[in-house]
């Protein structure tokens, strides 16, 4: 937001002319995040990748531990280039993690094919709710603690669920994460075109989660309910 210069308060017009900018830049550092995370994908396809397979409990605390790093490191960062570097090391990590889920979609006949619609799914509910975000008079603000509470409903399930194994359990979060980060796509747009989120680091780090989240989610539920085994 643009510093109050000479006793005056910055115009509508430059408020306007400041969100827009910051979402034109939060689009194309999200469209840039991409290129990494498909790198690291296609890197972990290839190695085999697995994050301590032996030990979910371990794995799950280890994810959490370096995705926390790399989101303190951005958000202490996003002034600067460094955080930007940051924030393509993090879609690389992420890209690495989520070659699992690929692998083990890939095992299935038509793991290709329920891949490709997860993709599609997921980039019809954000361009259909970044539209309505960017071009709504409403201010979604309000959704912010609904929305932490209900991701925070989905970490506890999933660290529970690590232990209990339970594959209603692992739907049912599924189902809710869809649900839950769809909103946040929606409500961190929105935060974006109100003004309410002025670093386009900060808001594409935001987002690039949403989509990330909402991707896997419906992955999980595709195999659980449309995979075809050999």
């Amino acid at each position: 937001m643009q510093d109050i210069q000479f006793g005056q308060y910055p115009s509508t017009q430059d408020l306007a002319l400041q969100q827009n900018r910051v979402l034109r830049n939060t689009y194309a550092l999200l469209a840039l995040t991409m290129v990494p995370t498909v790198i690291g994908a296609l890197v972990g396809i290839q190695l085999g990748f697995s994050f301590f397979a032996g030990s979910p409990l371990l794995s799950f605390l280890l994810f959490l531990g370096v995705a926390f790093a790399f989101m303190w490191g951005i958000e202490k960062n996003k002034d600067s280039g460094v955080g930007v570097l940051l924030l393509l090391g993090f879609t690389f990590f992420m890209g690495l993690m989520l070659s699992r889920i690929l692998q083990v979609a890939l095992g299935f006949a038509n793991g290709g094919t329920l891949i490709a619609l997860a993709a599609s799914g997921t980039g019809g509910i954000f361009f259909a709710l970044a539209g309505i975000a960017s071009t709504t008079k409403r201010d979604f603000s309000g959704l912010g603690k609904s929305l932490f509470a209900g991701m925070i409903l989905i970490l506890l399930a999933a660290l529970a669920n690590v232990f209990f194994q339970i594959p209603a359990l692992a739907l049912a979060i599924s189902a809710l994460a869809v649900v839950i980060f769809s909103a946040y796509i929606l409500y961190d747009i929105n935060r974006i075109v109100h003004g309410g989120e002025t670093n386009y680091v900060s808001a594409t780090l935001a987002v690039y989660l949403d989509i990330y989240n909402v991707f896997v989610s419906l992955l999980n539920l595709l195999m659980a309910f449309s995979g075809e085994r050999d």
